[in-house]
C-alpha cells in the first residue's frame, strides 16, 4: 500500500471523485436480491466503511457519483448475453426503476450536490453510461472506486477507469464480495495489478479538509 503522503500526493482532492457501485437498497439492503452479498457487506462493515467515506468526502468537498444499475419493468434495454443477466430475471427482489430497490442503501448520505447515474445494461458504471463523460467534464484524474460486487463490478469498473485514463484508487475496506475470502484474492492478484490500494482509514486523512491555521500555531 502507498504511504500516506504518497496517497495526499496522487489525490488532488478537486481532480477526485468519490464513485461508490451499486449501494443500493435491492443489493446491500436488508431486503437484498443477493442476501449473501448483503449479508457480507454489511458484517464486514465494507457497507459502513463506504457511507464514512461519502460523508468525509462530502466534508472535503470532493464530487461522489452513486451508481445504480437497474431494469424497467418490460424490461426494455436489458441484456440477456449473460447467464447472470438472466439468472436476475428470476430474483424475487428485483431492481426496478422508481422502486425502494434502486435507492442508495443507508447509513449512505446522499446529499443534493451528488450525482446518480442509474444504467439499464452491462456489467460495469463506466461502460455506455454518461459516467466516463461526467468525470471529465469535472476534470477527474483520480476514482475512488467503493461498494460491490467484487466478484463482477468493481473489477469491471477498475479497468474501464484505467483503460479511460484515470488513476483508480481502491479502499480494500469498501468493497465486498462473495465469497468473503474472494475479494483478498480479486485485490491481491487483479486489482492491485492496476488500481492503488489503500484502506478507509488512510483515505479519510487524505479527505479531511485542510486544517485552519489558528493563532499561536
Amino acid at each position: 500500500m502507498p504511504s500516506r503522503q504518497d496517497l495526499r500526493d496522487l489525490l488532488d482532492l478537486p481532480a477526485t471523485v468519490l464513485l461508490t457501485v451499486e449501494c443500493q437498497q435491492g443489493v446491500v439492503g436488508p431486503d437484498s436480491a443477493l442476501p449473501e452479498l448483503a449479508r457480507e457487506a454489511r458484517s464486514s462493515g465494507v457497507l459502513a466503511n463506504v457511507a464514512r467515506l461519502v460523508a468525509a468526502a462530502h466534508e472535503g468537498g470532493v464530487q461522489v457519483i452513486h451508481a445504480i444499475a437497474e431494469r424497467r419493468p418490460d424490461g426494455r434495454g436489458a441484456g440477456r448475453n449473460a447467464r447472470l443477466f438472466r439468472a436476475a430475471e428470476r430474483l424475487p427482489v428485483q431492481q426496478l426503476t422508481g422502486t425502494t430497490a434502486v435507492r442508495v442503501a443507508a447509513p449512505i448520505d446522499v446529499r443534493e450536490e451528488d450525482l446518480v447515474v442509474r444504467r439499464l445494461h452491462g456489467l460495469s458504471p463506466l461502460a455506455g453510461t454518461e459516467v466516463d463523460a461526467l468525470l471529465r467534464n469535472l476534470g477527474c484524474r483520480t476514482l475512488i472506486v467503493t461498494g460491490v460486487s467484487a466478484n463482477v463490478a468493481i473489477p469491471n469498473t477498475v479497468f474501464d477507469a484505467v483503460n479511460r485514463g484515470y488513476t483508480a484508487v481502491v479502499p480494500a475496506d469498501a468493497i465486498a464480495g462473495v465469497p468473503s475470502d474472494y475479494t483478498p484474492a480479486m485485490i491481491r492478484n487483479t486489482l492491485s495489478l492496476v488500481a492503488t490500494i489503500t484502506t478507509t482509514g488512510e483515505l479519510l486523512t487524505c479527505l479531511a479538509p485542510p486544517r485552519r491555521a489558528v493563532r499561536g500555531d
